[in-house]
């Protein structure tokens, strides 16, 4: 997408905080006592066009030391970030959809339905559970 968008591409973050851990996200990536985590809600974007509303979720265990750097992305796009990381192992992928109640919702503007993938992406061993929806827009943008 950022090849395709060049300079029109843009990661709109959402919010970035701690919350509570939903258990299928700690049962994703095989957490056990651990109740809270950094959750990253961005939208990618090509243009003024929302593409992709992405949730990452990052433990306090993953964001220690070098990796303390997955918690100060600010607008950069993790995947640059992930793939650049010689550590990073990626877990199988998983078909998951949005709840058309999500909160990403108010921001995605979608009355339905939205499918996406998510995986669990392990960095020096350490996991965060990676979630992208992929908005109707980009499935009509020819991207």
């Amino acid at each position: 997408m950022i090849e395709r968008c060049g300079q029109d591409f843009s990661v709109c973050v959402i919010s970035q905080y701690w919350q509570k851990l939903e258990a299928k996200e700690a049962s994703a990536m095989a957490l056990k006592n651990v109740h809270s985590a950094l959750i990253r809600q961005v939208v990618l974007c090509c243009g003024d066009r929302p593409l992709v509303y992405a949730r990452t979720v990052i433990p306090a265990t993953t964001v220690q030391g070098a990796q303390r750097r997955y918690a100060n992305m600010g607008n950069r796009p993790l995947g640059a970030m992930l793939f650049s990381d010689r550590t990073m192992k990626r877990e199988e992928v998983q078909v998951a959809m949005l709840p058309v109640k999500h909160e990403a919702n108010k921001y995605t503007k979608i009355g339905g339905p939205v499918w996406g993938r998510r995986s669990v992406f392990r960095v020096s061993g350490k996991p965060l559970l990676v979630s992208e929806y992929f908005l109707p827009e980009l499935l009509n943008s020819g991207l």
